[in-house]
């Protein structure tokens, strides 16, 4: 079995959504300290050919708070309240996009309820995006695990605790701080994602890389899964 791992994000990139699908368990690290300025909480779009941040207030916690235990802020008057001020963003982004009217009932619907827990959040757009591509992996919240160690120890606790016998990472900030020669002598292979950001046409003229999934699926609609999945994206072993 391989397994991947990745803390939740606000609206996840397209490369996120790839290794999701490559792996037969994903484990939302959602028990990690919160990083600011990181995406657990915001994610660009472009809006009149001008990129933009879609931005989740948070309440302000302890240096050491965990993502599970972030909460949303909601202060602030109704006219610019968060909830409301990304959903016109949105409507004004894509308001164009030939295939957005068939997602805005479900994402106006997420911007229309009452979130308290950033994480419920996240995996509540995580769940849509992988409704609307398809994606049949299975998730386990890592704060369920009882994980132990920090880094490279940490993620052959993982493997061993869900019994995976290979490792997906990202080629991010995990080539930073991954051991290879570690999980290897554990055991457990070590697979390096290869991604190819797909292109397709957007509202805006170019072409804008790495924003939030709702992109591709505004404007390629049916189309998208085959542009993310059905093209030649290897895995490659660690040497």
């Amino acid at each position: 079995m391989i397994v991947a791992a990745h803390q939740p994000h606000f609206l996840p990139w397209l490369g996120y959504l790839d290794k999701l699908a490559k792996a037969d368990l994903f484990v939302i690290m959602d028990d990690l300290q919160y990083e600011a300025q990181n995406y657990q909480n915001r994610q660009r779009i472009v809006v009149d050919e001008h990129e933009l941040w879609l931005t989740v207030p948070l309440v302000r916690g302890g240096q050491h708070e965990r993502i599970c235990d972030k909460q949303i802020d909601h202060g602030g008057n109704a006219k610019q309240h968060w909830q409301r001020r990304i959903w016109l963003t949105l409507e004004q982004a894509y308001r164009r996009a030939p295939y957005f009217a068939a997602y805005r009932a479900e994402l106006e619907d997420v911007f229309s309820r009452w979130w308290t827990s950033l994480l419920a959040l996240d995996l509540h757009m995580l769940d849509l995006a992988r409704r609307w591509f398809g994606i049949t992996t299975p998730i386990v919240r890592s704060s369920t695990l009882g994980l132990e160690g920090a880094k490279t120890d940490r993620l052959i606790d993982l493997c061993r605790k869900v019994g995976a016998r290979a490792y997906l990472s990202g080629g991010g900030g995990s080539t930073t701080y991954l051991d290879p020669e570690r999980i290897g002598r554990a055991g457990i292979g070590l697979i390096w994602q290869q991604f190819t950001h797909p292109t397709y046409p957007q509202v805006a003229p170019g072409f804008v890389p790495r924003l939030g999934f709702i992109d591709l699926l505004c404007n390629a609609g049916g189309a998208s899964r085959d542009l993310l999945f059905d093209r030649s994206h290897p895995m490659r072993l660690a040497a």
